[in-house]
């Protein structure tokens, strides 16, 4: 989640989303580690690719598995998501690649419709724990 002081609102913070292609859905940024990348790295640079914006990574906030998926040719995967709280440097958003129609930053108070799993992360994101949460098992 890449977060930065409002530019309307005094102290309040606004969001970064992007507007998913495939579904129209507005999310965080999301995307997939590369073989030998490190995941805070791959975090920040899946926020340029996709939305223009250079971040850094702060904190880890959240660590599951997401339900398994079948795709189409009957592969399945199941995959790892680890949340990070990112700090915004530079860059005015927008859709940088074939992946999104639409980036930008909405004030918390002021969200578009969001899943309830991206909403939890969000606010695994955005609390004052200092520390990352891992599911009950």
């Amino acid at each position: 989640m890449v977060t930065r002081p409002s530019t309307n609102h005094g102290e309040a913070l606004e969001l970064l989303l992007v507007c998913r292609a495939e579904s129209g859905a507005w999310t965080p940024v999301t995307g997939i580690i590369d073989p030998g990348e490190e995941p805070a790295a791959a975090a920040a640079r899946e926020v340029w690719e996709e939305a223009d914006v250079t971040a850094v990574a702060e904190l880890l906030c959240w660590v599951h598995a997401v339900p398994m998926v079948t795709y189409d040719n009957g592969d399945q995967a199941q995959y790892l998501d680890l949340t990070f709280r990112m700090r915004y440097q530079a860059g005015d958003p927008r859709a940088a690649d074939d992946e999104n129609t639409d980036a930008r930053w909405f004030p918390l108070d002021a969200l578009p419709p969001i899943s309830v799993d991206m909403r939890e992360r969000i606010r695994y994101a955005l609390d004052d724990v200092q520390a990352a949460r891992f599911p009950l098992y």
